[in-house]
């Protein structure tokens, strides 16, 4: 029987969503949450970034959602840092970190901002207070500041008082907007946002992606040309790594399928290439990026030959190839994607599970030692809802809006959507 027919393993899910909710908790910090070391507790002297707080904002949305008692308070603390020491009172926005003495980085990143709208959007489908002016915030700041609609895409960051932006546009920004429009258009019964995020996936994925073998461009000049060679001299940067990034690409595979039934439940006219595009990223990731080095798992980065590049094993790569295969499964059938998820699952439990400190490693090497040369401890939670949670719930409506609407396990032993 395959696991994802079997409500035994959604039982096993719910009890390690639970062990990571718990785990979670202790990155309360009084300025939001704070980044987890290795053994779960707050990191002296780090500053709490705006992005680790979003997420744990939609973290204990959902869990609220679930019915963990607590996990609302923590959803409300998150809030009240967005709406408190991380906005800026004067020029809007949301200051990259903060500290006690007050803002860190006083720049206006991306990245995090779409952190902010996915935050507050699963914080209004929980019912939580404050969470509605979150997200008009957030609605404002993106439309007036971030999104182009002369580019139909986003902008990647700013400055304090949003006078210069940066003369470079990102895949990854421009991913999570996709994610974090899915979950608006969910709360806010606004179809643009579907629209906005089409945009976004026609440049990425059907344009340059397709024509580059499905290996996901993730730096691009302010035209949208894409810029190879980009950060070739820092090859294991955290947010902006040189080459490809194949744990990018099962994610694009998942949210593809989630705009493609988002549309379709609109009664929206929905691309077929937003399934042919989300098979061959899927196929890609495992192509170039599973095991090619001998070894299990994937690596973190590759070259636009398809050769491993960083052979560091990140836990939130294959967390993503889960979440693809999901939504592959549901969206065609084919066993085989089934099989690739019990393949993931075998090796997460076997490497990265931490039975003892709590939650998972974040990186191994490729011998599948303990690591830190992209990431130190354990920041935050939030990718493991898209192995925890995802399997459980259908691709439309998003995480959040969906458990709002009973929808837990409504999938589960259905027969997927062909």
């Amino acid at each position: 029987m395959l696991w994802l027919h079997s409500l035994a393993h959604s039982r096993w899910l719910e009890a390690e969503a639970d062990r990571t909710f718990e785990f979670g908790r202790n990155a309360a910090v009084p300025t939001g949450f704070g980044w987890l070391s290795n053994e779960g507790q707050p990191r002296a002297g780090v500053d709490t970034q705006l992005w680790i707080t979003s997420r744990m904002v939609h973290v204990y949305s959902l869990a609220h959602l679930l019915g963990r008692p607590g996990s609302g308070l923590l959803a409300d603390h998150g809030i009240d840092a967005l709406n408190g020491p991380f906005w800026d009172e004067v020029h809007g926005g949301w200051f990259g970190s903060v500290n006690d003495a007050g803002p860190a980085d006083r720049t206006k990143p991306g990245y995090p901002h779409f952190f902010v709208a996915l935050g507050a959007a699963s914080a209004v489908a929980a019912g939580r207070p404050g969470a509605r002016q979150l997200l008009d915030r957030a609605i404002e700041v993106i439309e007036r500041h971030f999104w182009s609609e002369d580019e139909g895409m986003c902008l990647e960051s700013w400055n304090e008082d949003f006078t210069e932006t940066e003369d470079y546009r990102g895949g990854n920004v421009n991913m999570h907007a996709v994610e974090a429009f899915l979950v608006v258009a969910d709360v806010t019964g606004d179809d643009v946002w579907l629209e906005r995020a089409l945009s976004i996936a026609t440049t990425i994925i059907h344009r340059v992606a397709r024509s580059n073998q499905y290996r996901v461009v993730e730096h691009f000049d302010p035209q949208w040309n894409p810029l190879l060679e980009y950060n070739s001299g820092n090859r294991a940067h955290r947010f902006r790594a040189y080459g490809g990034t194949p744990g990018h690409w099962m994610e694009w595979s998942r949210l593809l399928i989630s705009l493609r039934d988002s549309l379709i439940a609109r009664g929206r006219t929905a691309p077929e290439w937003l399934l042919e595009d989300a098979r061959g990223l899927f196929q890609a990731a495992t192509r170039d990026a599973w095991e090619p080095d001998g070894r299990p798992g994937f690596v973190y980065t590759v070259g636009w030959d398809g050769a491993p590049i960083v052979t560091a094993r990140i836990r939130w790569v294959v967390v993503e190839g889960m979440g693809g295969a999901v939504a592959l499964y549901r969206a065609t059938g084919d066993e085989e994607y089934a099989r690739w998820y019990e393949r993931f699952w075998d090796y997460a439990r076997t490497y990265l599970m931490d039975l003892e400190n709590g939650s998972w490693h974040q990186e191994l090497d490729a011998d599948h030692h303990v690591n830190s040369a992209v990431w130190d401890g354990k920041p935050d939670i939030y990718h493991l809802m898209h192995c925890l949670l995802v399997p459980r719930l259908p691709l439309a409506p998003a995480m959040a809006p969906a458990l709002a609407a009973g929808l837990l396990d409504s999938v589960v032993g259905a027969e997927p959507r062909r």
